[in-house]
């Protein structure tokens, strides 16, 4: 067994750099009816025969177990990087339901890099990341900002935007 790559760091990644997922997220029935009776009870996402009596025809999960699946995806992503903290999320578009047997896999394109100005061992990635099921049908769309450690510790503020 080879040892595991060692992550990216802030200085070591590019606009264009581009970062998957490997394993696929599978979303099951009895998932969607967990995240839901915690975070989200609509009845579409708690009950099959409600799901297709709604307009999504069948049972789907919520938007908070989507967000939750990609998140867990975006830690599996390869290339690592050396992710100190999760910043933020901008321009959030949910395009399709999950649904039960759906395997989701992700990409995130670095847009956007720059060092932190408040923490010089510190550089901020912004990538645009999307999720898509087995067929290639785009589940969710955003944009993901993270903290990321340098190898230097230097001042000098790098901006490099797509």
């Amino acid at each position: 067994m080879s040892p595991p790559e060692e992550p990216l760091l802030f200085d070591d990644i590019a606009v264009g750099t581009v970062l998957k997922s490997v394993e696929p997220y599978v979303i099951t029935a009895e998932e969607i009816k967990e995240v839901a009776r915690r975070w989200d009870p609509q009845p579409f996402h708690l009950d099959e025969a409600a799901g297709a009596a709604s307009h999504f025809g069948g049972l789907v999960g919520s938007g908070a177990h989507t967000i939750a699946a990609s998140i867990y995806l975006g830690a599996t992503e390869v290339p690592r990087t050396a992710a100190i903290a999760g910043l933020g999320i901008d321009d959030l578009r949910f395009k399709t339901p999950i649904r039960p047997g759906d395997q989701l896999r992700q990409t995130s394109e670095v847009i956007e890099t720059r060092a932190s100005v408040s923490r010089p061992d510190a550089g901020i990635i912004r990538a645009r990341r999307t999720l898509r099921n087995q067929d290639g049908v785009e589940v969710m769309a955003y944009v993901v900002s993270w903290m990321v450690s340098r190898r230097t510790s230097s001042t000098s503020a790098s901006f490099e935007s797509k």
